[in-house]
């Protein structure tokens, strides 16, 4: 059971949802934070308490996509039927969201909502790749998100091993917040509660088996959530985490856990990309063309600086292929709308040629 709260802000409301609810007209509903996911149900929680809730059937008819559902970071509108269930009427507006591209048919994932601060959780063993954090960073940069790396299971690798691990995060991501941890020893935990405000909301990403669970249950004081170890035969993370939900820190900070990602498709990070290869973008100006790709074109800019070692080759593959991804997504996406702007002409073309015979 999640605590009560006096004010609506303790649970991340302010003036931005606000004045949103009241240029939508839904100021005769209540508002309520969707707190947990299920499969068609969401457990929502407000200052008189937790309902489980479900959208209407006119939200069905006009959704479109799955980003047209509520998610676990979501304000809405609701109408509180008695003291455990109501019915959700409405989305307000995301200030952030955090979604990617979770399968070969270009759907869109939406993982939180409306989050300030993104813990970007790897363990130093198993599965610790800076090309994957990169791909982490891009999809908060595109959400509107501050990404922080937490470099767990410190206790498992040697203090040298350490040392020259964060060296070279820090040498790459120059700009990015660095929390290494261990919750078998309790290192670096009080540094992670820094990062921790009161009524902010912050989630844990990161592939499975690498102690999101763990690290929440640590900040918690308690070990609410269930968390499994590693299999041994296949040294794979166990999903023990099965599906998203938020936790309430006694400090007033707002958690979010999410079930582990094997693969972190980039969906429409276009502008992600570039932010978070800036250095690349501006280096890019001096290019020949200006549609250069930077991957075989004469006078390309990039290349020389990879060449001259200016610029980190590994840092360089992966924009070129964080890249290609975005643009792949965008591309179909034209096509799709595309597609769907030809349909419905066509649906609107067959109701004229029908009325003629009514």
């Amino acid at each position: 059971m999640t605590p009560t709260f006096k004010k609506i802000e303790d649970l991340g409301y302010d003036s931005f949802f606000e004045s949103h609810r009241k240029k939508l007209k839904l100021d005769a509903f209540s508002v309520a934070r969707v707190i947990v996911e299920y499969k068609g149900v969401y457990k929502v929680k407000n200052t008189n308490g937790e309902y489980l809730g479900k959208v209407t059937g006119k939200q069905m008819f006009e959704a479109t996509a799955r980003e047209d559902y509520p998610a676990v970071g979501d304000w809405v509108a609701i109408t509180e039927l008695n003291t455990e269930q109501g019915v959700i009427h409405a989305i307000l507006p995301r200030r952030t969201v955090v979604k990617r591209k979770y399968n070969n048919k270009n759907e869109i994932q939406i993982i939180a909502t409306n989050v300030d601060v993104a813990f970007i959780v790897e363990s130093v063993g198993r599965d610790y790749n800076l090309n994957r954090f990169e791909r982490y960073f891009a999809i908060a940069h595109e959400g509107g998100i501050q990404p922080v790396v937490i470099l767990n299971k410190i206790d498992t690798i040697s203090s040298e091993e350490l040392a020259a691990k964060v060296n070279e995060l820090k040498k790459r991501f120059v700009d990015i917040g660095v929390v290494v941890t261990s919750t078998a020893t309790g290192v670096g935990l009080n540094e992670l509660k820094k990062y921790i405000t009161k009524g902010k909301t912050y989630c844990f990403l990161g592939s499975s088996g690498v102690g999101k669970s763990s690290l929440i249950n640590a900040l918690l004081g308690a070990r609410i959530i269930k968390t499994e170890d590693i299999g041994l035969g296949t040294g794979r993370g166990k999903h023990a985490t099965t599906h998203r939900e938020m936790y309430f820190l006694e400090s007033g900070g707002i958690v979010i856990d999410n079930p582990g990602m094997r693969e972190v498709g980039m969906a429409d990070s276009q502008a992600g990309v570039a932010d978070l290869f800036e250095e690349i973008t501006n280096i890019s100006r001096a290019c020949k063309y200006v549609d250069c790709e930077h991957i075989h074109e004469p006078g390309c800019a990039v290349l020389s600086a990879v060449k001259s070692g200016d610029l980190d080759e590994d840092r360089y593959k992966n924009y070129v292929n964080l890249k290609k991804e975005a643009d792949y997504y965008e591309m179909t996406e034209l096509e799709k709308r595309g597609k769907d702007k030809q349909f419905g002409k066509f649906i609107k073309k067959a109701k004229k040629e029908l009325d003629k015979y009514m």
